[in-house]
């Protein structure tokens, strides 16, 4: 009984030492949160680790723990791998970079003043190991920037990469509250953006005032691509606005379309409005203009 309690055992730990364990976390205070996956299964939250990227590894603060383990063999689903836990120089010199990004950021905006160049700078990030420092900015026009590069390299003795951005991505760099009172999509969830058209918005029946379509950035609404398959999907079958229709024995037109609660608002021949369910429209027929036109004469 002894043997087989400790080949259990041990089969146990071997299985601990195959999981891999999910973590919410964001690489500024309040910035954007990822999905980490690590080994380490008792991380808890405002934990510093010291994360995998692209280039090279960077300090992260655990958010929370995300629900959920696989095994080693079983494909990722994280964006970042956790490779350590934070030492205590490590989480010291974590501690300063976000005053050490803001004292760059005033540096760079009065040397851009210096040069008079028409560019609106968004943010800076430096590199956990000082390698690079990035300026991102937004400007209407390509920018001359050697010269402004010239004297940053050297105020800061290490390379520095000047990276223009578009409204939207200065718009997720900054954050805020969109319009439905939540944060701003862009600056919590989003990688991408997707490509954002007026059709959308007419698809879903929406007011196409640019005010109500519009987010912080003056541009469309990217929670306008999340319904647009939904809507296209379900009006497929639907009579379309404008069109008569019969129904058993009586005429109608269509006024309205309603896609998710698969309902369409038709008018009769007196003037008076229905409000038909899929049951009773799913069997409609077209009445042909030519049919149309007799009826009316008559």
């Amino acid at each position: 009984m002894s043997e087989q309690q400790d080949k259990k055992s041990v089969e146990q730990v071997q299985a601990e030492e195959q999981q891999i364990f999910f973590y919410r976390i964001c690489f500024r205070e309040k910035g954007q949160e990822f999905t980490a996956s690590s080994e380490l299964p008792d991380l808890k939250a405002r934990e510093v680790v010291i994360v995998k990227t692209d280039h090279g590894a960077e300090p992260a603060i655990i958010v929370s723990r995300a629900p959920g383990y696989h095994s080693c063999g079983q494909k990722r689903r994280a964006t970042h791998v956790l490779l350590k836990r934070a030492n205590q120089e490590e989480i010291g010199r974590y501690k300063n970079i976000s005053s050490w990004e803001e004292a760059a950021f005033i540096s760079c905006k009065i040397l851009i003043s210096q040069h008079k160049l028409s560019m609106h700078l968004v943010r800076s990030e430096r590199y956990f190991n000082g390698s690079k420092i990035v300026f991102y900015f937004t400007a209407n026009n390509r920018i001359d920037f050697r010269d402004l590069v010239k004297d940053l390299v050297l105020e800061f003795h290490t390379r520095v990469e000047m990276r223009q951005v578009g409204v939207r991505h200065e718009t997720k760099m900054i954050g805020g509250l969109g319009t439905c009172g939540r944060e701003l999509c862009c600056s919590v969830f989003m990688d991408t953006f997707d490509s954002v058209s007026i059709k959308m918005a007419k698809e879903q029946d929406l007011p196409l005032n640019p005010a109500k379509i519009s987010g912080v950035c003056n541009r469309l609404l990217c929670c306008l691509t999340y319904e647009y398959s939904t809507y296209r999907r379900e009006r497929k079958g639907m009579p379309k606005p404008g069109k008569r229709i019969t129904v058993g024995e009586e005429q109608f037109q269509v006024k309205r379309q309603n896609p998710l609660q698969q309902t369409i608002l038709v008018s009769d021949s007196q003037g008076e409005n229905h409000l038909l369910s899929k049951e009773q429209w799913q069997d409609f027929e077209p009445v042909k203009v030519e049919e149309s036109g007799k009826k009316e004469k008559k």
